[in-house]
């Protein structure tokens, strides 16, 4: 089943666009979400996971009319939220139990086994009657994706999950979201390109309550091709940089910052062309939709 989202809009009572005419289809296998912190990621994610009701607009998975059907599609769904809270007095073992429970998975020795296998693959078998107060981010995030797995789901939404984690928990929480298995619905959302750029076939970017683009990386990429260009810079040069050249993303290396430059041609001599990676191109695709607003006519 795929996942299709039409011209969905949401706006807050405070005036915030969350949503502006999102327009998604997405395949079984992992799906990654990229954009900025605030560029609507998480209303996407809640509304898709029923938790709010868009302005307007249609989601289905298919055959479920999501915003009509909300008690099928929550029998499918698999949720982990970028905040959420655990019995911390509670053993993992136990937490799992109780969500189990939840998810309307009566019979015991069917719970037990799910619980079980749970454990088993997100690695914390060996501390399943340890309370969860004590556990590390990672583990809770572990646990997390646990709950959601919960009931075998087909849609599967986790919102920022490795952000917070150090390099070892967020490889073993990547590796674990691998292995879902390419017939689930996975949407990553997150504003880690890495993260993405590990995981994900296919994968849009947001920004603003917009998708800006969506497809696959290798042919994202293959579209700054010849078109990006690096210089070691100055800090005292930067701002003229900025002003004259479309400057997509500026980093220090061992002190000093270098400009990653989208141009047609060669900016200056004292550029070199760079193979793009999909940090440029979401750098590229997040500034020029920034851009946009301030070169509209009032």
């Amino acid at each position: 089943m795929e996942l299709s989202i039409k011209k969905l809009t949401k706006t807050y009572p405070n005036g915030v666009r969350a949503l502006q005419g999102v327009d998604l289809t997405i395949p079984p296998g992992m799906f990654g979400l990229l954009g900025p912190n605030g560029a609507g990621k998480s209303s996407l994610m809640r509304t898709i996971a029923t938790l709010q009701d868009p302005d307007a607009g249609s989601i289905r998975f298919g055959d479920i009319d999501v915003l009509t059907q909300k008690a099928e599609l929550r029998k499918l769904l698999g949720y982990l939220p970028q905040e959420f809270g655990l019995y911390p007095n509670l053993s993992a073992e136990a937490v799992l139990e109780h969500f189990a429970v939840l998810k309307g998975i009566t019979v015991r020795r069917e719970r037990h086994a799910q619980v079980a296998a749970l454990l088993e693959q997100t690695n914390l078998a060996a501390v399943r009657k340890k309370a969860v107060g004590g556990f590390s981010g990672g583990m809770k995030q572990r646990l997390g994706i646990a709950i959601a797995l919960l009931g075998r789901p087909r849609l599967v939404i986790v919102d920022e999950p490795t952000a917070g984690l150090d390099p070892t928990e967020r490889h073993r929480f990547l590796n674990l979201l691998g292995e879902i298995g390419d017939d689930v619905v996975v949407i990553l959302s997150t504003h880690i390109v890495e993260d993405v750029a590990e995981l994900c076939p296919n994968f849009a970017i947001i920004a603003g309550g917009r998708v800006l683009y969506t497809g696959a990386p290798e042919a994202v990429t293959a579209t700054l091709r010849g078109k990006l260009w690096r210089r070691v810079s100055t800090r005292a040069e930067l701002p003229d940089l900025q002003r004259r050249l479309k400057v997509i993303s500026t980093r220090l290396i061992t002190g000093r910052p270098v400009v990653h430059v989208h141009h047609e041609g060669s900016p200056g001599p004292d550029f070199e062309p760079v193979e793009p990676s999909l940090e440029d191109v979401y750098f590229h695709h997040v500034a020029q939709a920034q851009a946009e607003p301030a070169a509209r006519p009032a």
